[in-house]
């Protein structure tokens, strides 16, 4: 239901965009998916919000990696059903939680700087991004953008540490 009240809040707030807003699509296997990712988050300069279902890219990955290094807060919200990249992930690990209750965290998205969406069916997995056919949607409209970091903020607020969904601390 909540997803569902995302996404006809999302669709009014498109319908609605004003005029400098822009919104763009990418289609994977036609083009490279994971280059666009990793191109988006090196713009990043203060803060990512970041939530994956799956998360083993490994270009993608790296750049999260090098985007804390740059100073630029990363959130990472994980869905606890899935096999991660853990090893790889451990340098933004810190501050990376995952969703243990009620329905899978399915999401594909994030926030640059409260400002830039990414969003679509891409999981962030090498045959998500290059192999299979999805959609990678960006867009820079306010009312999206706001509507999603709400979103991601409440399941952020139910979620736990990474490892402690898995009985590790």
């Amino acid at each position: 239901m909540m997803r569902c009240a995302f996404l006809v809040s999302a669709l009014v707030a498109l319908l609605s965009a004003p005029a400098g807003a822009e919104t763009r699509i990418h289609l994977a296997p036609t083009e490279n998916l994971e280059r666009v990712d990793v191109g988006l988050l090196a713009q990043a300069k203060e803060t990512i919000d970041f939530a994956g279902f799956i998360v083993t890219d490994r270009p993608v990955i790296d750049a999260l990696i090098a985007a804390k290094a740059r100073g630029v807060a990363v959130r990472l919200l994980l869905d606890h059903t899935q096999r991660h990249d853990l090893a790889r992930l451990l340098p933004v690990l810190e501050g990376a939680r995952e969703k243990p209750r009620g329905p899978i965290m399915h999401l594909k998205a994030y926030i640059i700087d409260g400002r830039i969406l990414r969003t679509g069916s891409a999981n962030f997995t090498a045959s998500g991004l290059k192999q299979q056919n999805n959609d990678l949607i960006v867009t820079d409209e306010a009312g999206v953008v706001k509507a999603f970091e709400a979103e991601f903020d409440r399941v952020w607020e139910g979620s736990e540490s990474v490892g402690d969904t898995r009985g590790e601390k």
